[in-house]
């Protein structure tokens, strides 16, 4: 297995962590290791680094790439069950959480996973290979709505009806296999004039990806419990691949900045929204040129970063 993966945003990831000597950190989302590496580098062997991913595949591989440093718990687990995880390990609190929320380049580029509409393969979308559910599932017992309101929700396809109606359709006469018997069908709906934004089965691959690994689903909990088991002065930088995310980040990294919504012209606050810490950044923190010049994938990254008080 070769698990390639270049970490987006690296530099600046590991700047926004603000890392100390000593320190324990999370990184939430493990994948091929290449945040966690510049972690481990700045701790100088002290500290501690918890690595989780549910890609089992993903973390048997970091374990080989990092088996040189004593300093690292390997959790093969979801990160929206990060606060159990660190209460389980016996860890109070922790003094910087990484999560990257998008896919891996290992997942896209490795086939038989089935996250690509490049390559032909078996419909399957899971992060976790042990999950029951994959794309296979969604795409052929999924009502008509259900499907619509995952491509419109999740995918901000303004095709999702059409698609839908196509992909019923066709479930009549013989089950929906491969990646591209679904991209032809997407392509037999979707108007060429449209693929000047993008390949035209990239938004519904999207919204089944985040259907089947439940991506959006707990995720606002998640933040609040990252910041909850934070040290004071502890940072929780995210990155996110698509604007579904970063909404959710954004507008939770603002609730737990307690920002107040009482009138102006109440003489004191009366709302009760506490506050939690700081957003380090108001405005997310992009890719330079020279990165997306070397890494085509990072272009829709985002980086927000909140820090603890």
């Amino acid at each position: 297995m070769e698990f390639n993966h270049v970490p987006v945003l690296l530099y600046e990831c590991i700047e926004c962590l603000n890392i100390k000597e000593g320190g324990v950190y999370v990184d939430g989302t493990l994948g091929g290791g290449g945040h966690s590496l510049k972690v481990l580098e700045r701790l100088h062997g002290t500290g501690k680094l918890i690595g989780i991913d549910q890609d089992k595949e993903a973390l048997d591989f970091t374990k080989e790439k990092l088996k040189n440093y004593s300093n690292v718990i390997y959790v093969w687990n979801r990160h929206e069950n990060i606060k159990q995880i660190i209460n389980e390990l016996g860890i109070n609190k922790v003094d910087g959480i990484l999560l990257d929320l998008g896919v891996s380049s290992y997942q896209l580029d490795e086939v038989s996973r089935g996250f690509s509409y490049m390559h032909d393969a078996k419909l399957d979308m899971r992060m976790n290979k042990e999950s029951i559910l994959s794309a296979y599932d969604v795409v052929n017992t999924y009502s008509e709505d259900e499907l619509v309101n995952i491509f419109f929700n999740y995918g901000e396809e303004k095709y999702s009806r059409k698609i839908a109606r196509k992909i019923i359709d066709y479930r009549k006469n013989k089950k929906i296999e491969t990646t591209f018997e679904l991209v032809d069908i997407i392509r037999s709906v979707v108007p060429n004039n449209n693929n000047s934004k993008g390949h035209p089965a990239k938004r519904v691959f999207q919204a089944i990806r985040i259907e089947v690994n439940k991506e959006l689903i707990g995720l606002e909990k998640t933040l609040t419990d990252a910041v909850d088991i934070l040290n004071s002065k502890g940072r929780l930088v995210v990155i996110t691949f698509h604007s579904l995310e970063d909404r959710i980040v954004k507008k939770t990294f603002e609730k737990l900045q307690g920002k107040c919504t009482c009138p102006k012209d109440f003489p004191k606050c009366v709302c009760g929204n506490v506050s939690y810490g700081k957003i380090v950044n108001k405005k997310p923190i992009l890719p330079s040129e020279e990165e997306l010049k070397i890494n085509s994938r990072s272009k829709s990254a985002k980086l927000r970063v909140f820090e603890k008080t």
